[in-house]
């Protein structure tokens, strides 16, 4: 495994986090990840050398099995928590008991001191490494936010701030509120960026880049896409495997299989044969090459094989013709 400073922070993570959003998550009426798989995935996170677990309080929902077996793991296998670097995230409606109040959801202080509390009894940790607000919250002010958020890290039970899913003039908003206010600011993003879903957030990323934040992407390889398991008919549809999320999710079409992505996917494919490597290894290497701003993808593995393969990417290297091949192949026609 290779290692990267996150950021701008003091802190060292492995060149892939691993996240655990399919923990617990029921799908057509079974769970994608029970317990004893997701124990499975983390034993192999464990013997690759990946540090950097990515869970949160809604994932596993309505009790927050992710955070629970993550926490249940560590117990169990007796690992050093401090080997670990370990984020949550808060936000959508969420109370780990029932149906959630009008107090159980957003960005507001009674929220977040009430499920910064749940995070770290369910991981049975004393603090989290970074702590993510999953959106914006167009009802609280965002200076309530960040000084909630700066309270937290001043008691030693959060180390970094991180930012989820937002526009660019968000982000801003909040790191000049942070620069104004004297509170601590945001560290690390975590937009979903991929090879064929790059410039939907330029400005987003210009920001990263300008005030040194790391990006963690989500959905690194397209939804699955740029692993290659999908072909494409002559009309143009899509052909997915059954229990693939291309035959699950009716959205997949719109934002994962466009043409965009079909044109980046080829490019990927060649530079795969290339390079000895798969579709998979390639698309994920390509982020983690990125030279604007420290980039840790996120992968969610669905079996210990797969994670393997991902881990894969980084022992590739990808010459300077190969990554600007990829890079352009967006604006191809």
């Amino acid at each position: 495994m290779e290692y990267t400073t996150l950021g701008n922070t003091g802190t060292t993570v492995s060149k892939l986090c691993f996240g655990t959003w399919r923990f617990g998550k029921e799908s057509g009426g079974t769970v994608e990840t029970d317990r004893e798989e997701a124990h499975e995935l983390l034993d192999a996170c464990w013997e690759h050398g990946i540090n950097f677990i990515d869970t949160a309080n809604v994932y596993g929902d309505p009790d927050g099995k992710s955070e629970r077996w993550i926490g249940e793991w560590l117990a169990d296998r007796d690992h050093d928590r401090e080997d670990l670097v370990l984020a949550s995230k808060v936000y959508f409606p969420f109370n780990g008991r029932g149906e959630p109040g009008p107090n159980d959801s957003g960005l507001g202080r009674k929220h977040i001191r009430a499920q910064i509390e749940g995070t770290l009894e369910r991981l049975g940790t004393d603090y989290l490494d970074l702590y993510y607000i999953h959106r914006w919250d167009e009802n609280t002010p965002i200076r309530e936010t960040m000084r909630t958020l700066t309270e937290l890290v001043r008691e030693g039970r959060v180390n970094y701030l991180g930012a989820s899913s937002m526009a660019a003039w968000q982000l801003t908003k909040a790191l000049w509120t942070s620069d104004a206010e004297g509170l601590e600011r945001f560290d690390v993003t975590q937009p979903m960026v991929n090879a064929a879903q790059y410039d939907e957030v330029g400005d987003y990323l210009d920001v990263c880049a300008d005030q040194d934040l790391a990006v963690c992407p989500y959905s690194p390889l397209g939804g699955g896409l740029l692993t290659g398991k999908y072909d494409r008919t002559e009309d143009g549809s899509i052909e997915a495997p059954d229990g693939s999320r291309g035959s699950l999710d009716e959205m997949f079409d719109e934002y994962y299989a466009t043409e965009q992505a079909w044109n980046v996917l080829e490019a990927v494919e060649s530079v795969a044969s290339e390079v000895d490597a798969t579709p998979a290894q390639v698309s994920l290497r390509w982020l983690i090459e990125q030279d604007r701003f420290t980039c840790v993808p996120i992968v969610g593995a669905r079996t210990p094989e797969q994670l393997g393969e991902n881990v894969g990417a980084v022992e590739i290297e990808l010459g300077d013709e190969q990554f600007e091949r990829i890079d352009t192949a967006r604006s191809s026609e």
